[in-house]
């Protein structure tokens, strides 16, 4: 597998709009003094919290981004990036076991759109109704390095078929992380052309900014269509 160099800006990363709104907690009470104790008792339960505060077996908390940076320091991304790290499946994803997340993006918009949309149709295709509507914002994020690269390789991580392609894929980044990468740079399983990075680790994430608006819509079968949204206030 050839080693190439990135130094590249605005990868993109889709995120639900849920996840990108204040917190929901703060509609229930009038001050902020208040809305601290609830964080509190969200904190106890909060993988993210949790993982910041003690980290896990797979994680030392000191990779984490808001332990890179002074307090007074803290950065627009960093509490996404974290989440990112700490937020799993219970089965992983393509390049990470369920015990560690990563850090999935793209060279262009329409290639992440394809692969958070072919997750989300796989969802609706589990209760039969094609009926939908989804709301993303981009994270927009830097990388330097030199990186591992699958392009014209037939890896079996490639598999589009899930039940195939993660398992090999897990493999594959355990391997990877073992011999001291930090990511990898792979051909989008999804969309023909399109270029994906997975970062394994949080301090390679550069940068992080806000993009724009997207929304996915479902309209009776598993295609979907691409809009775009007004930005609202952040």
């Amino acid at each position: 597998m050839r080693l190439i160099s990135v130094n590249d800006r605005a990868l993109v990363r889709l995120i639900s709009e849920t996840h990108h709104k204040p917190p929901v907690l703060r509609g229930l009470v009038d001050s902020d003094a208040e809305a601290a104790i609830l964080a509190e008792f969200e904190g106890e339960t909060s993988a993210r919290l949790i993982a910041e505060r003690l980290g896990s077996p797979s994680l030392d908390r000191r990779e984490l981004a808001f332990a890179r940076r002074s307090h007074d320091l803290r950065l627009y991304g960093q509490s996404h990036i974290n989440a990112a790290f700490t937020y799993t499946r219970p089965s992983g994803n393509r390049f990470n076991k369920g015990d560690r997340g990563a850090w999935y993006c793209a060279w262009d918009m329409l290639t992440s759109a394809q692969e958070v949309g072919f997750h989300r149709t796989r969802e609706l295709g589990f209760i039969g109704r094609y009926e939908d509507e989804a709301r993303y914002v981009e994270l927009l994020s830097d990388f330097i390095g030199d990186f591992p690269d699958l392009h014209d390789l037939a890896h079996p991580a490639l598999d589009p078929d899930p039940t195939a392609g993660y398992p090999a894929g897990q493999a594959l980044a355990a391997e990877l992380r073992r011999k001291g990468h930090r990511g990898l740079v792979y051909p989008s399983v999804r969309r023909a052309g399109g270029r994906c990075l997975v970062a394994f680790d949080p301090g390679i994430i550069q940068n992080v900014r806000p993009g724009a608006n997207w929304k996915l819509v479902w309209t009776g079968s598993p295609e979907f269509a691409i809009e775009g949204l007004a930005a609202t206030g952040r």
